[in-house]
């Protein structure tokens, strides 16, 4: 663990040489010289550019999602680094790709549906420490048991094998190099292998006996929080990757939650469905919120007609379109799985645009959504989902979490899927007339963008 939270930041930068053009002269005119600045092709980003355009939520959750299947042992802090791309590469070698350091659609998919069960299998919780207002990110199958007295609180497993402890005191004039010094000498025998000290917290792991330790501290004026892991050594490639993300989930003195979801993307994608051959489309309501302009790829300007707040549904119109393929609403239902077809942002495909197929399992929320799993790309919120059998299920929308707690904790996304019913409801209630045919959900799709300021 001596590397665990040494990650080095690589911030890739690319430089183009400039070029001088003159404009023919005019008689009685001095010519001018025009600077020109190359525009570097998408497709010839390197991965650590292309990791550096995405949003640092969606690197966090990479970061995170790459940690929880033992590829990253780095800091989830969203920063580029040549840990995260080296660590995307091993990943994708493993599971018999390509090691281009950029996850496609479908391989970020599948990693997120990894990680997931990885998070199942061990019972991850955010909780709230009763006696602190701590927040910690718990593994609560690892440890189910837990007791509380004024100092703090204890969880452990059943036989002892993984414990977490999160102790409170109060000290006069603390400083985190005091603080480390003390607790590598308390419990006496403890050898520490990985020492970090910064202003703000502290950082140790070694042996404590047989046991593997990891320890990180702060303080607030004279109150001093820490949070404690053991585990045995046999149960390192379980814990390990768990250890990463308690160490960035926790958060020992929170703020606050913020109100509301994070600020959205000065420039985002999503993807929009054609409904009828006059050029009416069904997208995500946030996707479209407060643009200064919507662009449709390939057909230009959209203007943006109507939305459903309750549904987060938005619909948009393009004029003059002629070749529109609309695809048939008629009579789809969600069932236990769906496909998504959808567009994914352009970062996550070298600047292409590509149409891709994601599926998806559904668990009933409410009488009109579904929680949708995986979360499908960024990119693909607005897209249609399909049933097996060919038809129209209902739009699947990415939900980003509501930021409270931690400031450390991984912004996470949620999806839902919108059902065929809502959709066709909504669009009756704007006259909307659904004439579409087609079944082809590939050729129905288009590319939402929205500019903001």
């Amino acid at each position: 663990m001596r590397s665990m939270l040494a990650a080095t930041l690589m911030f890739a930068t690319a430089a183009g040489a400039n070029a001088q053009i003159t404009t023919p002269q005019i008689p009685g005119t001095r010519p001018k010289t025009v600077q020109t600045v190359p525009i570097r092709s998408p497709a010839s980003q390197t991965a650590s550019e292309t990791a550096d355009g995405m949003a640092q939520a969606e690197r966090m959750s990479l970061q995170s999602d790459l940690a929880w299947v033992g590829e990253y042992n780095g800091a989830i802090t969203g920063d580029v680094s040549e840990r995260m791309v080296n660590a995307i590469k091993e990943h994708q070698k493993k599971k018999g790709g390509k090691p281009t350091g950029v996850l496609n659609p479908q391989e970020r998919a599948a990693l997120a549906e990894t990680a997931r069960r990885k998070q199942e299998s061990v019972g991850w919780k955010m909780v709230m420490e009763p006696t602190s207002g701590a927040r910690l990110g718990i593994p609560g199958k690892l440890v189910p048991q837990q007791v509380t007295d004024a100092n703090g609180s204890k969880w452990s497993s059943p036989t002892g094998t993984v414990q977490v402890l999160l102790s409170r005191r109060k000290e006069a004039n603390p400083t985190t190099a005091k603080l480390a010094e003390r607790e590598k000498k308390e419990p006496a025998g403890r050898q520490v292998d990985y020492t970090v000290v910064k202003p703000d917290f502290f950082v140790l792991s070694g042996l404590q006996g047989l046991k593997k330790f990891y320890v990180r501290g702060t303080f607030k004026g004279d109150e001093v929080r820490i949070m404690t892991i053991l585990y045995d050594q046999a149960t390192e490639n379980t814990v390990e990757p768990v250890v990463i993300a308690m160490s960035s989930a926790f958060n020992a003195f929170p703020s606050g939650p913020q109100a509301g979801p994070p600020p959205r993307k000065t420039v985002e994608y999503g993807t929009g469905v054609v409904v009828s051959d006059d050029g009416a489309i069904v997208t995500d309501g946030l996707v479209t919120d407060s643009c200064l302009a919507i662009t449709i790829a390939g057909y230009g300007s959209a203007d943006r007609l109507a939305e459903d707040k309750e549904h987060d549904l938005a619909l948009l119109h393009i004029y003059g379109a002629r070749s529109l393929k609309p695809l048939s609403l008629a009579n789809g239902a969600a069932k236990a799985s769906v496909d998504v077809i959808g567009i994914a942002d352009p970062q996550s495909q070298g600047g292409a645009a590509g149409v891709s197929s994601l599926k998806g399992a559904l668990a009933p929320v409410t009488a009109s959504d579904s929680a949708l799993s995986p979360p499908p790309a960024v990119g693909f919120s607005g897209s249609p989902a399909i049933d097996g059998d060919g038809k129209f299920a209902g739009i699947a929308l990415l939900k980003p979490a509501m930021v409270a707690g931690p400031a450390t904790s991984v912004p996470a996304s949620q999806a839902v899927l919108v059902s065929a019913e809502t959709v066709r409801d909504f669009l009756k209630a704007n006259s909307v007339t659904a004439n579409g045919m087609s079944t082809d959900a590939k050729a129905a799709v288009v590319r939402v963008i929205c500019v903001r300021k």
